[in-house]
């Protein structure tokens, strides 16, 4: 599915642009007030432009099973970096892991939310997903708070899970099934 579109009222998902999109990926990843809970430290521009040319290397990949997208504001501005990686390890078993980063300053305004139930949308709406399932820092509340109130179940907790900025840290998992998902988004079809 390439290329992928879906929007909200204030959010929409669409694919990477690998130049265009540099510094406003920087402005996330390179800030360390988000990557405080995130599986990796602050990134710098070479890196996040390995990034940008291997996801968007990536989305031509048949079959496509990284969904790596652009999350902007109506007006253009890029304000997260949205994954949705299909499970690939088992083949048949329709599985998907979820994950985000949302510039700090967008924080506290709904926007993280939009930006889970639109990967959701995809996963379930689009793709077809069994199960999708997302991790966080035990430190990471608000990401845990979001993930309930879309419905995802906290499952567990993976002991010395990643190891980040020199010191393992565990992993909270949170999960949602096809049959437990309510979108509460109006849908629009993705253009493709």
């Amino acid at each position: 599915m390439y290329p992928v579109t879906l929007t909200s009222p204030t959010v929409s998902l669409r694919e990477f642009e690998a130049s265009d999109d540099v510094d406003a990926v920087l402005a996330i990843y390179g800030d360390p007030c988000v990557t405080e809970h995130l599986s990796f430290e602050p990134r710098d521009r070479a890196q996040v432009e390995a990034t940008l040319a291997s996801v968007t290397k990536a989305a031509g990949d048949e079959p496509r099973t990284e969904y790596s997208l652009a999350a902007v504001r109506p007006t253009g501005e890029l304000i997260a970096f949205a994954r949705l990686a299909v499970d690939t390890q088992h083949p048949g078993q329709s599985s998907g892991q979820i994950g985000f980063a949302l510039c700090a300053d967008q924080w506290g305004q709904g926007l993280g939310t939009q930006v889970v139930e639109l990967l959701l949308r995809l996963g379930f709406g689009e793709l077809g997903l069994h199960r999708i399932w997302g991790a966080r820092s035990p430190d990471n509340h608000a990401s845990g708070r979001l993930m309930r109130k879309l419905g995802m179940v906290e499952e567990g907790r993976i002991r010395d899970h990643l190891l980040v900025r020199g010191r393992w840290r565990d992993s909270i998992i949170h999960s949602i099934l096809e049959d437990e998902w309510r979108p509460s988004l109006s849908p629009s079809p993705p253009d493709r």
